[in-house]
């Protein structure tokens, strides 16, 4: 069955719209992560084999930081989207990113951020940081 140009016009709106939120949520953690003494180093590394968020450096560890927006926690709250698969796909692009940049002799950890729009847009977006979220178990 073909989809109609209405269906796959409201696809596009509806990943336009994720797509927007994604960046919002980026910006937010950003910012906060720079009020909590982060120095950030990359955002949105890609490699072939997926994309992290943010790099960041702080206090001697360098961090790879995966930002999860949702306009809703009423389901689940985001940080939990980040399932055993979406954590290897993470620690194989800072692999490779670490491997690109020649990067050695440093310690490495794995934070992620969670946002959550209320419905009260007026109360201001929730920001969760988890600090070292998941481990890689062997390098």
């Amino acid at each position: 069955m073909n989809k109609s140009k209405i269906e796959n016009l409201e696809e596009d709106k509806v990943t336009k719209e994720r797509l927007e939120l994604g960046r919002r949520g980026e910006d937010i953690a950003a910012r906060f992560l720079k009020k909590m003494g982060y120095k950030i180093i990359e955002r949105n590394f890609r490699c072939r084999i997926g994309e992290i968020d943010i790099i960041a450096f702080e206090k001697g560890v360098l961090i790879f930081i995966e930002i999860k927006t949702r306009t809703s926690d009423s389901f689940a709250p985001p940080q939990l989207s980040v399932n055993r698969l979406k954590q290897q796909k993470i620690i194989n692009s800072a692999l490779s990113y670490l491997v690109q940049k020649r990067i050695t002799g440093i310690d490495c950890r794995f934070d992620i951020i969670a946002i959550t729009f209320p419905a009260d847009i007026k109360k201001g977006e929730k920001v969760t940081l988890i600090k070292d979220a998941f481990r890689v178990e062997r390098w």
